[in-house]
């Protein structure tokens, strides 16, 4: 039964979240989340979306390693990998999470990961480049000298 909790151990690990932050994070104690982690505990579907929304991953992730939810192979993990990286904000996962599923939509079972994961990433350095910039001041607005 320790297959999810080690899933959720090594999730956090890399997050660099505590056990304690985690479960504060979740909502769920510390030592129910400790017994979830050594697969004392099996938690239910409501409790893995608390958790995945601590360690700010797919609940469908842990779905799957739980058994709740079978494995898509075409998915190649391109969601949990999106979902699991600590440099992209909220919108910015949720955003390449769309147009990568507007690319399958698409494509369908022709496009290769490597191809998905290729666009993703000229996705993520062209809105990182489109961020506002600080606006410039107007040259033609009078300054407090030209006051009177």
């Amino acid at each position: 039964m320790s297959g999810i909790g080690d899933y959720i151990k090594e999730q956090r690990e890399q997050a660099k979240i505590s056990l304690r932050q985690l479960a504060e994070q979740a909502g769920v104690s510390n030592p129910y989340l400790s017994q979830i982690e050594r697969g004392l505990r099996k938690p239910s579907a409501d409790i893995l979306q608390q958790i995945a929304k601590g360690l700010r991953i797919s609940s469908e992730a842990l779905y799957v390693q739980a058994g709740i939810l079978d494995d898509r192979p075409a998915d190649s993990g391109v969601r949990s990998a999106l979902m699991s990286d600590p440099q992209l904000s909220e919108r910015q996962k949720q955003v390449l999470i769309e147009i990568y599923e507007s690319f399958r939509r698409e494509s369908g079972p022709t496009a290769t990961t490597a191809e998905v994961v290729s666009v993703i990433r000229e996705s993520s350095e062209s809105s990182e480049s489109s961020e506002p910039s600080e606006p410039e001041a107007p040259t033609d607005s009078p300054g407090p000298d030209d006051l009177s």
